[in-house]
């Protein structure tokens, strides 16, 4: 049984010779991609929360609608049609274009050198729409959680609305949504593996090109699943532990001691 496992273990390392490189390299892509799409994600999920809570109807209703289009595509056609159609807008704002504003009309027309955005850059703005959209829909569950009654207190005790957001409401919204926005982060992981459909030299992509390499399909593509489980567990354990820190005073006090 010994000799099976060293003769198998041999196999592997003789299989991987010369890859481990380039699949590292390709999972810190994966891994900068999914981090900076988060950060980006979670800024435009607080302003389509705030676009779609305003007391201005037309633009509630024009977001929740742009909401549910995204929410309703594909998340692969979204990060193709991006890809695709960001070389055509900037080709057409190069080119200048006319819009009519009642008797009058004025030009848009900017001067951009390169056309065709950088794959990277195309695929964080689709995973940052992808995510930010999601997200949106739980930090607007986790804002409405929050009981009317704390804001009318703030008010008596004489807060300002940004004072009474940023001290009372934003904690209590982060409790709330804090579940939510990890397992979104984890579907934010796995959604990376998109971007290879675009060129981005991600683990997805690089997994492919072994394998055409190597016409070892099941073993590298068990790799790169091994990959993708490590870095979820990994970040399960910090998710975990950062929600337990953000409830820790709801905590019977008991509890706390031991």
């Amino acid at each position: 049984m010994s000799d099976f496992f060293a003769h198998g273990i041999d196999w592997l390392l003789s299989s991987m010779d010369g890859y481990i490189l380039p699949l590292t390299k390709a999972t810190a892509i994966t891994l900068s991609l999914a981090f900076v799409s988060l950060i980006v994600g979670m800024f435009f999920a607080f302003i389509f929360t705030i676009l779609e809570s305003v007391p201005f109807k037309p633009v509630a209703w024009l977001m929740s609608l742009f909401n549910l289009t995204i929410r309703a595509l594909p998340e692969l056609l979204i990060v193709v049609a991006i890809y695709t159609g960001l070389p055509l807008l900037l080709m057409a704002l190069d080119d200048g274009f006319t819009i009519p504003f009642g008797f009058t009309s004025f030009t848009v027309k900017m001067n951009i050198e390169n056309t065709q955005p950088d794959p990277f850059l195309c695929g964080v703005f689709a995973l940052s729409l992808l995510y930010a959209v999601y997200a949106s829909q739980t930090l607007r569950g986790a804002f409405k959680a929050i009981p009317s009654g704390q804001k009318q207190a703030a008010q008596v005790l004489g807060l300002s609305k940004s004072r009474t957001f940023f001290r009372i409401i934003m904690p209590q919204m982060w409790r709330h949504a804090l579940p939510g926005l990890s397992n979104q982060w984890l579907i934010l992981l796995k959604d990376t593996a998109l971007v290879s459909a675009i060129a981005i030299d991600d683990l997805m992509m690089q997994t492919k090109t072994i394998v055409a390499r190597t016409n070892q399909p099941f073993l590298w593509y068990f790799i790169a699943m091994l990959v993708y489980l490590v870095i979820s567990v990994l970040s399960q354990c910090v998710i975990a532990h950062i929600e337990k820190r953000s409830t820790k005073f709801e905590q019977p006090s008991s509890a706390n001691s031991q």
